[in-house]
């Protein structure tokens, strides 16, 4: 069951009491998604944490030019999340579809996937009722920052191939799943180059 892959990431972090896992099942929505589909646009008021049960997002933003750069990828026990548009919506707020700052990005299906959404108002139930799940997603958030600023470091003051090789050990199965335009977009590069990369770590 979908749940249960939650249930079980939680306690990978934090051991959860029965009344806990019975708090999140109550609180998780469960949904299929289509590949191409979308769970989040520019323009939309980001409402949810998505946490991915099977499949694989990506989430980028697209420049005046119609390019899309692809910011993060999240496939199985991933979260997803424009946190600067989730977290601008006051739980007061949660009634006014207009309350907040509109996202920026999208976050699409690559595959058909699995995910399960917890919105504000049950995030913010769960953070006052459970303490435990503010340190569960405190821990989330902290390692999705460090990887951040991993990326940040590679992009100033790493070569291609060696930010190639990065992603290779940060997504070593995803490498084997998405096609090579949406890597070299990850890496800020053309897929001409990205395959020129390869070709030259196959011939050492």
């Amino acid at each position: 069951m979908p749940i249960q892959k939650l249930i079980n990431y939680f306690g990978s972090i934090l051991p959860l009491s029965d009344q806990e896992i019975e708090a999140v099942a109550r609180v998780s929505i469960e949904r299929k998604i289509k590949r191409r589909q979308f769970i989040l646009q520019d323009g939309d008021r980001c409402r949810h944490y998505t946490f991915v049960v099977s499949g694989c997002f990506k989430m980028y933003s697209v420049d005046p030019e119609g390019k899309e750069h692809n910011l993060q990828f999240g496939a199985e026990n991933a979260w997803l999340t424009d946190m600067a548009s989730f977290h601008s919506i006051k739980p007061s707020d949660l009634k006014n579809p207009n309350a907040g700052i509109p996202s920026r990005l999208y976050i699409e299906a690559i595959e058909p996937s699995s995910i399960i959404q917890i919105g504000l108002m049950d995030l913010v139930f769960l953070f006052e009722n459970f303490p435990k799940f503010n340190r569960i997603f405190r821990i989330i958030i902290e390692n999705n920052f460090i990887e951040l600023q991993e990326r940040v470091l590679q992009n100033i003051s790493c070569t291609a191939e060696q930010r190639y090789c990065a992603f290779l050990n940060q997504y070593p199965e995803l490498s084997k799943r998405l096609p090579n335009t949406q890597i070299a977009s990850f890496l800020g590069i053309t897929p001409e180059f990205l395959s020129s990369i390869r070709k030259t770590i196959a011939n050492r």
